[in-house]
């Protein structure tokens, strides 16, 4: 009995390996597809079928050499470190002090301005109202137009609240009687013991500001203040404009714009990519963390 206990155990261990292999081949490889294709030859890939395992030669680096030529996609560089280093500080900073005053005992109303702020979850004014909004704050063509509206996010304040009510009220009670002020106590209790919570909050407002295009969209107007993302949004609509003419030269722009393309997702992502390992371990824990307890 044992040993056919063993065998099944070990037939769905085989079983579990095999479709979790083929989960990440059909998820990694079309990152690895695109890849390839960026450093492939346009011709060649115009013609190719079926995948993708090496890049076509001859190898050729054209369309990241266009890419960066765009004196645009700097700036948008700039503009993307700019909205997220600074966008960062202020969300993990305003949702931090948020979640650390719906946790405490005492402040009156708490309830009353908790039920507020759930209700934003479900109804908004909506996009006109929104614009009315921010122009009237004088932020029109204003990166900080990309910053102070999404300050918060009601999901991950909620979150960030679960994460500190988890913290066992002894340690607040222990800290005030030793004469700790409520800001040394956010400091130097609740933050250090949230930090998985709080990489969460680093990864999802991280994700938030770093794909960011259609604010940028709506509320700027000044081709130099544009995030990295929207700058490459309107490249890939110039590049397909120009692929859909006709004549001589047009199918040559026609592939270089789609190397183009594999080349912009690469340059976009590859950031993200590689922040994200660092963060990984914290995901999981700072998730579940924020979920125990609310």
């Amino acid at each position: 009995m044992v040993r056919k206990k063993i065998t099944a155990y070990q037939i769905f261990s085989i079983f579990n390996i095999v479709f979790m292999l083929f989960i990440i081949l059909i998820t990694a490889y079309p990152i690895y597809y695109i890849v390839l294709a960026s450093f492939s030859d346009p011709g060649g890939l115009s013609r190719h079928v079926g995948l993708l395992w090496a890049p076509i030669k001859p190898y050729t680096t054209s369309a990241y050499e266009t890419v960066f030529r765009n004196p645009l996609i700097i700036t948008g560089f700039r503009n993307t470190a700019f909205v997220l280093t600074v966008g960062l500080l202020v969300n993990l900073t305003l949702t931090m002090l948020g979640a650390f005053f719906l946790t405490i005992k005492g402040p009156r109303l708490k309830n009353v301005i908790a039920i507020m702020i759930i209700f934003t979850m479900y109804f908004s004014g909506g996009l006109i109202p929104s614009y009315l909004n921010i122009k009237s704050l004088g932020l029109l063509d204003s990166l900080w137009a990309l910053i102070l509206p999404g300050a918060i996010s009601t999901t991950n304040l909620i979150i960030m609240k679960s994460a500190f009510a988890a913290i066992p009220d002894s340690l607040i009670e222990s800290a005030r009687l030793d004469g700790a002020s409520y800001t040394q106590i956010l400091i130097r209790v609740m933050v250090p013991l949230s930090k998985a919570t709080i990489a969460v909050m680093v990864l999802y407002y991280g994700v938030g500001h770093w794909n960011e295009w259609f604010n940028a969209s709506i509320y700027l107007r000044n081709g130099e203040k544009f995030p990295l993302q929207l700058v490459v949004r309107n490249i890939l609509k110039l590049a397909g404009n120009s692929a859909m003419g006709s004549g001589a030269g047009m199918d040559e722009m026609a592939q270089l714009a789609e190397l183009i393309k594999y080349a912009l997702i690469v340059v976009t992502t590859t950031p993200i990519l590689v922040l994200y390992p660092f963060l990984q371990k914290h995901f999981v824990k700072g998730v579940m963390v924020g979920a125990i307890k609310g």
